[in-house]
């Protein structure tokens, strides 16, 4: 019981605006987020950066960001002009891979969430970003501090350009002449650069294999 003559001092309420192309997404979190027992207050939900931008409520104290909206926009760029105004970003996916989780801490997001994840997940990193620390889940975190840790197959210049364009979705042949040179060397930087990986415990000796880690190494998009 408080002591008398005192009162308790209220909770501040989050100010949340979520930002994803699917509405049905939208729907899910607002409903999932928004009541007094949260402490969540979502003051707008929209499916562009623009509605966004223009909302009468904006700027929030936190924006739940989707990695991926289709509007050409990098998400870096939008993580820093929310940074900018004192707007802390959350980043969401349905793509948890390193490339992505470090792409977006790199750019300022003070949280990555898969949408795997739960309601409840995405509430601890609402909350930490409001405060001004990082939040990542357990998985996650496990997931980045083994990529970091990766040994460093020590490619060349020409193999790992070689592999980037083969994993990419060229032809050997198509890779030559964007390398101009051959296609026997293009085979042999291929065949070098996957037997250092090999040699590292990194197996990329299949088209299937080598695309996995393009994704993990953020040569690719997950898309």
């Amino acid at each position: 019981m408080a002591p008398p003559n005192t009162r308790e001092e209220p909770v501040p309420v989050i100010r949340v605006a979520l930002v994803d192309d699917h509405r049905l997404v939208l729907d899910g979190l607002v409903a999932g987020l928004h009541s007094p027992e949260t402490g969540i207050d979502v003051v707008a939900s929209e499916t562009t950066w623009g509605a966004l931008l223009n909302h009468a409520q904006f700027p929030v104290d936190v924006v739940v960001l989707d990695l991926r909206l289709e509007d050409g926009i990098p998400v870096g760029t939008k993580v820093r002009s929310l940074a900018a105004i004192g707007t802390a970003a959350v980043v969401i996916s349905r793509h948890a891979d390193t490339s992505s989780i470090t792409a977006a801490l790199q750019a300022g997001a003070l949280g990555f969430v898969a949408k795997t994840e739960s309601v409840s997940e995405l509430l601890v990193a609402i909350r930490s970003a409001a405060a001004h620390q990082r939040y990542l889940s357990p998985a996650l975190t496990a997931a980045l501090t083994e990529f970091t840790a990766a040994p460093d197959p020590g490619l060349g210049k020409q193999e790992l350009r070689a592999l980037v364009l083969y994993a990419g979705g060229r032809s050997i042949k198509e890779v030559a002449v964007d390398m101009t040179t051959t296609e026997e060397t293009v085979k042999s930087y291929i065949k070098r650069a996957r037997r250092k990986y090999r040699d590292i415990g990194i197996d990329v000796g299949t088209r299937i294999l080598l695309r996995r880690h393009g994704i993990r190494e953020g040569w690719l998009s997950p898309e």
